[in-house]
């Protein structure tokens, strides 16, 4: 009860103080994917098909903004009890913890967000709560639920392409049949796959090739070129004509550069080449794919896509030190310490909002006001110094763990829960400083997991909160 009516008062709170919802650049993509219907995007489909279905309901960015908020609090207060229910912790704890998910201002910020990442955060929450109970206490409803919900994720954001691993480990780990084990992660395959197939087929329809993402080349292109400038690249043995012009491009491009553009690429928050007008990837895409159409621009990415992963991939594969060095090492710091990047201004310092975003939800005007647009960044700014320190209390956590777990008396699926979230941080951890750039946003059902787990790991100091094993 006090979760539901403090989560309310602060909703009608914060929305009085901001009215509208909240946009960056990705949402006017996921809006005109939905408008049109597309069956694939430049991002993950699967928040476009959510607001096309959805505005079925109502035009109202009210009523979406609160659906996103309120289901994101109920995957939490789902995750919540489980862990209540698992781990029994002390009043402190769970104070603690209640408090960090029920008023907490970044998930009234995140979720006024016209974007992928509350609806993502929720499925989430729900997915890995699903699996702590395939591994403490196995149902055979949960092979159907678990399995909904990766699908579900997977459509969402790319972050759940290593899901279907840790799924993997959590049917592993839990004391069931083995023909309910292998039923559970063929299940989940069979329904990824599916939907790999068909957004390779999508994009087949429209670039000429097979493709599960059209911004992975993008991305491999981009963290790639991180570590141009300490290399050098024979561009008579790159793989082809369209690789050697963009090659070209780009030492022209580094020929003008500061001599601290190292610098300059460790400080930039987001994706330097992606997005910058005068980096060789847009360069390229101007001259040679960008049509004049706009009703074509998910397919001109999807097209460049094709040659900057050729590209991306030769770089990568010739030169894994360099990559290692100037790409992942910088990549590191910013996990550690994400910056706020899109949170820190309400709708990127602008008064209005595209014809696409007034057109959706029916605004009388493309004005768009709030109570500051500079406020969140003041309030949200502890966060970024709060998820390294975060992450070092789960990895003091861990050593206790190792030092002391042998001793207590802790149940057997409890210590096989920590393995399982252990990895799962890990593969979160490889994941975000090989693949992409990190913001705060793009951590944030991360930290939840983790400041929890370190939150029980630690509460052994004082306590045993495990049951006894029998």
């Amino acid at each position: 009860m006090v979760a539901l009516s403090g989560t309310v008062l602060q909703f009608i709170t914060f929305k009085l103080l901001y009215p509208y919802a909240d946009f960056i650049s990705d949402s006017y993509s996921y809006l005109s994917a939905a408008h049109a219907n597309l069956d694939i995007n430049i991002w993950p489909i699967g928040y476009s098909r959510f607001l096309h279905f959805f505005r079925f309901l109502t035009t109202s960015d009210t009523a979406l903004v609160s659906f996103q908020y309120f289901f994101l609090e109920s995957a939490s207060l789902y995750f919540f009890f489980t862990i209540l229910c698992v781990y029994n912790p002390g009043k402190l704890i769970t104070y603690i913890l209640f408090l960090f998910l029920f008023f907490n201002p970044l998930f009234l910020y995140l979720s006024n967000y016209i974007n992928s990442d509350p609806l993502f955060a929720a499925l989430s929450l729900c997915w890995i709560t699903q699996l702590v109970w395939i591994v403490y206490r196995p149902a055979l409803y949960l092979i159907f639920t678990q399995a909904l919900l990766l699908y579900l994720c997977f459509t969402v954001r790319n972050n759940a392409l290593y899901y279907p691993f840790v799924t993997a480990l959590a049917f592993m780990l839990s004391k069931q049949r083995l023909w309910k084990k292998i039923v559970g992660m063929l299940l989940s395959l069979i329904l990824i796959i599916s939907f790999i197939n068909n957004q390779c087929n999508a994009a087949f329809k429209i670039t000429g090739k097979r493709q599960f993402s059209l911004f992975t080349g993008w991305q491999l292109a981009n963290n790639a070129l991180f570590m141009y400038k300490q290399i050098d690249v024979d561009s008579t043995q790159l793989p082809s004509e369209a690789s050697r012009e963009l090659d070209h491009i780009t030492k022209q491009f580094f020929k003008h550069t500061p001599p601290d553009m190292e610098n300059i690429l460790s400080g930039y928050m987001g994706n330097f080449f992606i997005r910058q007008p005068d980096a060789p990837l847009r360069q390229y895409f101007k001259q040679h794919i960008e049509s004049a159409d706009i009703n074509n621009t998910v397919a001109d990415w999807g097209k460049a896509s094709i040659i900057f992963e050729e590209y991306g991939s030769y770089l990568i594969q010739h030169h894994p030190g360099a990559f290692a060095r100037y790409f992942m090492l910088t990549n590191v710091k910013t996990y550690f310490f994400p910056p706020l990047e899109k949170l820190e201004i309400y709708n990127l310092g602008n008064d209005e909002v595209p014809p696409i975003a007034q057109y959706w939800f029916q605004y009388n005007s493309g004005n768009v006001t709030s109570v500051s647009r500079t406020l969140q960044g003041k309030l949200l700014f502890i966060f970024t110094p709060l998820f390294f320190l975060i992450n070092l209390y789960f990895v003091a956590g861990i050593v206790l763990f190792l030092i002391i777990g042998k001793k207590a008396q802790v149940e057997v699926q409890a210590r096989r829960i920590i393995l399982l979230i252990s990895c799962f941080l890990a593969a979160n951890f490889a994941f975000s400083i090989f693949t992409t750039m990190n913001v705060l946003r793009y951590q944030f059902f991360p930290m939840i997991i983790c400041f929890t787990f370190g939150l029980v790991l630690m509460s052994w100091k004082s306590s045993n909160p495990y049951p006894e094993e029998h």
